[in-house]
């Protein structure tokens, strides 16, 4: 089940550059950087109340985010969703009728596991699932 808007992701081309705006513009450093290689990104997250902000930065040109800010420039590339159980979340959006990126859910940046709803099934707006990965004891 969705529980809350997790975070809203936003690209940019200049992360140094993104980081002292929206230091400016929230009155506080970011808490965290954190690269996911897999995507190919750099991410960098504040917090603003009980809500967070991630900036993302292509490191390379293979990289979702290089190709959407040549197709459509920086700004707002995703909101994310908190789940409690990732895989229920998709096999739940799969039935009803949603599209998405992943088979499987995949590790992404601040501990979370990671599934993406294609934006043709939602109004153009790019969807992720953000379950918390539980450590084993």
């Amino acid at each position: 089940m969705i529980q809350k808007i997790e975070h809203i992701g936003i690209a940019v081309k200049d992360l140094n550059a993104a980081e002292a705006i929206y230091e400016k513009l929230l009155n506080r450093p970011a808490y965290k950087r954190e690269e996911v290689a897999s995507e190919h990104v750099l991410t960098s997250f504040f917090m603003s109340g009980p809500n967070k902000i991630e900036l993302l930065v292509a490191t390379d040109e293979n990289s979702a985010i290089h190709k959407f800010i040549e197709k459509k420039g920086e700004g707002i590339h995703h909101i994310a969703f908190a789940v409690d159980d990732i895989y229920a979340e998709m096999d739940r959006l799969r039935s009803e009728g949603f599209v998405l990126l992943h088979e499987q859910p995949k590790k992404g940046a601040d501990n979370k596991l990671v599934c993406f709803v294609h934006p043709k099934s939602s109004h153009g707006v790019l969807v992720e699932l953000c379950q918390e990965i539980q450590e084993e004891i």
